[in-house]
């Protein structure tokens, strides 16, 4: 463990150090928690320059002897991983299936043409119960110009931050990101709540909450609300009075003729 613990301290070194010359991935997540069988989503985010390489998720805690799961430009026929690039928002996303507890250490990773290749660690803590911190909803829909509540549940110790990957985080109970109001709040046991306000399409993306060292992504899209209309009743008020009172008038008329036949 201590061993690991080194490598990994030396791994997040070399990040820095590649951030510093300009080529890396930061993806700002370090531990996840997840309860085994379930699946799990991962965004990894990584400059404009690297917008057309191959980028791939790696398998292991040591970044020498890593294994191949998922490349851009290749499926994996078994279904258990699956990776997207959103090159947009320079971040790709890598997706695994059915956790057990041998699946914790993984790399994002990019494929750098003519040199070596650049990865980012992250941890995945699996359990048979329930998760350090999870989140009813990976992904959640928010609309333009109103609100959208994120519920945080966790049972572990430790500081509370809402962070949008690769930005800014919130710490307290209030605060904002990248413009955008947030107000969080722990009035109920083990949960914190976080409220995002003013909600703009630009606030669409990756981010993630977090309790202590455990963290869980969650990605907001925020789009138009779509329009509906209701059936409002009373609009039939009026003509269904209408057409009751030419059924009086008329049932009354056939009555006055079909007795005036017998006088």
């Amino acid at each position: 463990m201590f061993i690991k613990t080194v490598y990994i301290f030396f791994s997040t070194l070399l990040s820095v150090l590649l951030y510093v010359k300009g080529i890396h991935i930061s993806h700002s997540l370090v531990k996840v928690s997840v309860k085994a069988g379930k699946s799990i989503s991962i965004p990894c985010l990584y400059e404009f320059q690297y917008k057309n390489h191959v980028k791939y998720l790696c398998e292991g805690y040591d970044w020498t002897f890593c294994r191949y799961a998922v490349k851009t430009n290749e499926a994996d026929p078994s279904g258990k991983y699956s990776i997207s690039d959103d090159k947009k928002l320079k971040v790709f996303t890598v997706t695994i299936n059915q956790l057990a507890h041998k699946n914790t250490d993984y790399w994002c990773a990019l494929d750098i043409t003519n040199g070596q290749d650049y990865g980012q660690y992250f941890q995945l803590s699996v359990t048979r119960g329930t998760p350090s911190v999870f989140v009813d909803h990976q992904t959640i829909t928010g609309y333009i110009g109103e609100s959208i509540t994120i519920r945080c549940h966790h049972s572990n110790s430790g500081e509370m931050k809402w962070c949008r990957l690769g930005r800014s985080c919130v710490t307290g109970s209030s605060g904002s990101i990248d413009g955008a109001a947030v107000t969080a709040h722990m009035r109920d046991p083990n949960v914190f709540t976080v409220t995002m306000s003013g909600l703009r399409s630009k606030d669409s993306g990756w981010y993630w909450c977090a309790k202590g060292d455990i963290q869980i992504p969650v990605y907001l899209n925020v789009t138009q609300k779509p329009i509906t209309t209701s059936f409002d009743p009373r609009i039939l008020i009026i003509p269904l009075s209408v057409f009751i009172w030419i059924v009086i008038v008329v049932l009354f008329i056939w009555f006055i003729l079909r007795h005036s036949k017998y006088y």
